[in-house]
């Protein structure tokens, strides 16, 4: 019925004992699928054998978080598991202006090399006939969001890209559909103080967005500060319906759509 389209089920934060319960809650949630991504070489193998359940396939990156702690050849060596049947996407790549550069790094430093794997992710996805999932995060302004959505640019005639866990406003969402991308919403969306965002889901046509949970982080109301897991797509997935006047039913037929071109799945 629902894909939870971002979620991180190698996180130190689920046990290994908990994925099968986790899942059994997923599916009593009418949550049918979960992609859960690598952010790094040193999950990559767990987030695989994850993808080894029937619910569950992976994406493959190097979060813009930990490009400091990875080899110069980190997306080479990504590059040798794309025919993996569990592999639907490459990611979670991206750009983080947030938080501050590492030990021994000067910003400007850490940023470049943040906008360099970006593209080494493109080009890998562009070679492998792949999307890819990108993250951005500002303290304030959106200057990663631009600078990501620069280097898109070069890519969107052979990549579509999706801008997950969107909390920006409409003109930024619409620069990303223009390039024939997607949004991604999640808990943010169902949180009191995020205006900006439910008026973007509210004029995101049918087939330019997916849902998602992005746990074990940022659980949406009523479980707001708890630890998130995929189940709570149900939660996001009922409110953004609301406020779309949608029936549940309808946006899970679209919104399922969307992943299944999007993640290369074949129509159910």
């Amino acid at each position: 019925m629902l894909t939870d389209t971002h979620c991180h089920l190698a996180s130190h934060r689920f046990e290994p004992g908990e994925i099968e319960p986790l899942i059994q809650r997923a599916e009593a949630a009418g949550i049918t699928r979960m992609i859960t991504l690598a952010t790094g070489l040193d999950d990559l193998r767990q987030n695989l054998d994850l993808a080894s359940l029937p619910q569950v396939h992976a994406c493959i990156g190097i979060h813009p978080c930990d490009v400091h702690t990875q080899p110069d050849d980190a997306v080479t060596t990504i590059a040798g598991h794309t025919a993996d049947p569990r592999v639907c996407a490459i990611g979670e790549t991206g750009l983080d202006y947030y938080h501050p550069a590492p030990d021994g790094w000067r910003e400007d430093a850490y940023h470049q090399r943040q906008r360099d794997f970006l593209r080494q992710h493109f080009e890998l996805a562009a070679r492998e006939n792949l999307n890819v999932v990108i993250h951005t995060r500002d303290k304030s302004g959106d200057a990663s969001f631009r600078d990501a959505i620069a280097i898109y640019q070069d890519y969107a005639p052979a990549v579509r890209a999706v801008f997950h866990c969107f909390i920006g406003p409409w003109e930024n969402a619409r620069r990303v559909l223009d390039l024939g991308g997607l949004v991604s919403f999640g808990g943010v969306a169902t949180f009191k103080s995020a205006a900006v965002v439910r008026d973007t889901v509210t004029k995101c046509p049918a087939g330019s967005f997916m849902l998602e949970t992005d746990s074990p982080y940022l659980a949406p109301v009523p479980h707001r500060g708890k630890r998130n897991e995929p189940s709570f797509t149900r939660n996001t997935a009922d409110f953004i319906a609301g406020l779309r006047g949608e029936t549940l039913t309808t946006l899970a037929a679209h919104t399922e759509q969307t992943a299944n071109g999007f993640f290369r799945f074949p129509a159910t």
